[in-house]
């Protein structure tokens, strides 16, 4: 933040550390100066009247923060967004920051990366594909979601149910091209809302992980890749978490996939995602020859994996897990069986229970019911 002394007020600038940028003004106390303030940052190095560190700033609770001396004179400190709202009185929001829970308040991206280094419960993630899975997903309770395959639209409305609610780690494919496109991409994505993505070492005519006859990169291009979407979120101070997923194990085995990821880990990948494993025990080597770095295991019931339950998959070790299919194959049978029923019985057989209330209550009914009474609209007086 930037802050201007000798003023009745203070322009405290917020960069975009974490994604976003927010600019505030805090006053001080009247008739007195902002370097004399107690429980407040000053930019002589004092709080309280001892002395700091010159190139941090403290507030309160101890949480210290980087203190860049700019051109002007000024001096400028990174700092979370959402911390700070117009008042002196929020800057103990940036102890909260600091004290080891996933605040409420926190963007996305945030929550999963605290989640991760955080705590050391598996991060369960239900595979969602539009936003009335998503929904349903949220209803439930996870805290946290996937998006299968790409679509940066799609993303941004999964994403943005809740700007400040449930993480949503989405696939980024091979990144759709050279350094550049994946620049693109994670910048799109940061945009977006999104949390987390995997980006991975097919080739750009690649194909589900779970289907034979896949064909991945050399390493360098792999690692082209990583290093390009390392620094498109480092550019945009963006704590979005980069999951370095290899599908090498198809094609050339455990020990290049290994290679592979511990490279993509050298260069700073958040997560590692090693896609068709052979045999649990191939999982669980996995997690002990990377850790302590975390790994992500990818669920497809049904494919060339084999069953790992969220049970399992903990005792290994996997600090987050994704249903890629969660809602999309169970879909299919119940939209398909509907349909059948249609066609040949003439209704579609929807149970007695599921009103067309109960569908919009999961849409959000309740939500808009509140916001249009609390500023006094009418559009629900008369009950739904």
């Amino acid at each position: 933040m930037t802050v201007t002394n000798g003023t009745e007020s203070e322009t405290v600038t917020v960069p975009a550390v974490m994604g976003q940028k927010y600019e505030t003004v805090i006053t001080p106390t009247k008739g007195v100066h902002a370097s004399e303030r107690t429980k407040e940052p000053t930019l002589n190095g004092h709080l309280n009247g001892v002395s700091q560190p010159p190139n941090e700033i403290t507030v309160n609770g101890g949480l210290s923060l980087p203190a860049i001396p700019t051109v002007d004179g000024k001096t400028e400190v990174a700092t979370p967004p959402g911390q700070l709202n117009g008042h002196t009185d929020d800057l103990k929001s940036l102890q909260a920051f600091g004290n080891g829970h996933v605040d409420e308040d926190l963007l996305p991206s945030t929550k999963l990366q605290r989640l991760l280094k955080e705590t050391d419960e598996i991060i369960v993630c239900p595979g969602v594909y539009d936003g009335f899975s998503a929904r349903i997903a949220l209803s439930v309770g996870f805290k946290a979601m996937y998006m299968l395959h790409d679509m940066r639209e799609h993303a941004e409305m999964i994403a943005n149910l809740d700007p400040n609610g449930t993480p949503l780690i989405a696939d980024m494919d091979t990144g759709y091209g050279g350094p550049i496109m994946v620049t693109n991409a994670v910048n799109q994505y940061i945009r977006a809302g999104v949390a987390g993505f995997h980006i991975e070492d097919q080739v750009q005519h690649k194909r589900c992980g779970h289907l034979q006859g896949k064909k991945v990169v050399e390493p360098e291009v792999y690692l082209s890749r990583i290093r390009a979407a390392k620094a498109a979120k480092d550019k945009a101070h963006s704590d979005i978490v980069l999951i370095a997923r290899t599908d090498a194990n198809q094609q050339y085995g455990y020990d290049e996939c290994i290679s592979r990821l511990k490279a993509a880990r050298d260069i700073g990948a958040d997560v590692g995602l090693l896609e068709g494993f052979t045999s649990k025990e191939q999982a669980r080597q996995a997690v002990q020859d990377l850790a302590p770095w975390p790994l992500l295991l990818n669920s497809v019931e049904n494919g060339h994996s084999p069953l790992i339950t969220v049970d399992e998959a903990k005792d290994m070790g996997f600090r987050i897990m994704i249903f890629s299919f969660a809602a999309l194959a169970p879909a299919y049978t119940a939209i398909k069986s509907t349909f059948e029923t249609l066609k040949y019985k003439g209704v579609t057989g929807t149970q007695k229970e599921l009103t067309p209330k109960v569908l919009f209550d999961v849409c959000g009914l309740q939500d808009s019911m509140t916001i249009d009474a609390n500023a006094g609209g009418l559009a629900f007086a008369g009950g739904v």
